[in-house]
Formats: structure tokens, sequence, C-alpha cells
């Protein structure tokens, strides 16, 4: 199968490593980002120090906009595109359970966003008032966290599964 690349012409193989690039890239991005944002943010959270929580859930909503977002759209658009020049069926077992872990990812990244826009609101809301952060920003903060943990632990299959291709 990964033989056939070797017999594209210059063309397609051009198109293959760019995927590939876009891809691996992409991958890094969304993996970084994913894991420094919950980094700061919850270290943020146990400063304590509200004008850092606030600073802190502000970049990270943005960040999600300008890092994650694309490189959302990006992989699964580049890893169709590589299955499809180097003819991998869509049925082989490594590609549906990539899939399967990227949608199990996704489906917690959704809330996890609305949470952090949340989030962010609430500790805006706490900074311009003088008042401490709600039960219900922390409420939201737990749950965040224990969404990242399925979602993380989904990424790092995919990217096992990725390399060495299981079948």
């Amino acid at each position: 199968m990964f033989s056939l690349l070797l017999d594209y012409s210059g063309g397609c193989r051009v198109l293959y490593l760019s995927l590939k690039s876009l891809h691996l890239l992409s991958m890094v991005v969304l993996f970084g980002t994913g894991l420094g944002s919950a980094w700061y943010k919850w270290m943020a959270d146990r400063s304590g120090n509200l004008t850092h929580i606030a600073r802190t859930n502000r970049q990270v909503v943005l960040a999600d906009w300008l890092f994650t977002t694309p490189t959302i759209v990006l992989q699964p658009l580049t890893g169709i595109g590589m299955a499809l020049l180097l003819n991998i069926p869509f049925s082989t077992p490594w590609v549906i359970s990539s899939l399967l872990f990227y949608a199990l990812a996704g489906a917690c990244w959704l809330p996890v966003v609305w949470l952090q826009i949340r989030m962010r609101q609430l500790s805006e809301h706490a900074v311009s008032t003088q008042t401490e952060l709600t039960a219900q920003y922390w409420r939201y903060a737990r749950w965040w966290f224990w969404l990242g943990v399925p979602a993380f632990v989904a990424m790092l299959v995919i990217v096992v599964l990725m390399v060495f291709k299981f079948t």
C-alpha cells in the first residue's frame, strides 16, 4: 500500500507530503495548544488571583479560536486526503478507531468551549464588581477539567494509532 506512493508522479508525491506536513503540524498545534491552555488555566485558577484568572481565561478562549479551531478542521481533511491518495480503505481498523477517538475528543471539546466562554464571562464580571468567583465558576472549572481528561487521552491514542497503524 505505501509502496504505491513511490510510484506516484511528482505532483501526487508533493501533494501527499504537503498533506502529511499539514497533518503533523496541525496535530502538534492542536495537542500543544490544548495542553498548554489547560496547564495555564489550571495554574491561574489555583493561584486565586482574580485578575490573573480573568486574563488567562480570555487568552484560553482566544487560543481556542486562533489555534484549536483551524487545526480541528485541518486534521480530518488532511487525514482523509492522505488516505485517499494512498488508497487506504476507510474500513481499516486503525482509521475507524482514529475517527471514533477524534469524535470522542470533539464531543468533549464542544462543551469545553462553552464552559471556557462562561468562565471568562464570570471571571471578568468578578473583576469588574470586585467580588469573588462564584460557586458556579468552580463547578464549570471542574467540568472543564474532567472533560479535558478523555479528550487528552483520545488524542494520545490517535497519535499512537497514526504512528503504528494497527490493523
